[in-house]
């Protein structure tokens, strides 16, 4: 598979694991470090990806996931860049 694309990786330590998310496409995956969760999640998309790639649902799953195919300078995927990202504390609700 030949794709140029960015996914947004988000780790996080729970109960001494790390857990590792890819929002855009709703995958997570875990390590005993952050590096081992970084190199699960990386294998998780390539293999989500590939078997998307397979069944011929790739393209439809990168729009409805919110990516952008783009053809200059180079084919790529583009996905959306938040105008913000803020921690919202409610209390009392």
């Amino acid at each position: 598979m030949d794709l140029d694309i960015t996914f947004r990786v988000e780790i996080f330590e729970e109960d001494g694991q790390y857990v590792s998310l890819c929002p855009e496409l709703n995958l997570s995956s875990f390590g005993n470090t952050p590096d081992e969760a970084r190199a699960a999640i990386r294998e998780a998309i390539d293999l989500f990806l590939e078997e998307c790639e397979e069944m011929g649902t790739l393209k439809d799953v990168l729009e409805e996931a919110g990516f952008k195919r783009i053809t200059s300078p180079r084919e790529a995927w583009v996905c959306k860049e938040p105008v913000s990202i803020e921690k919202l504390h409610l209390t009392g609700v």
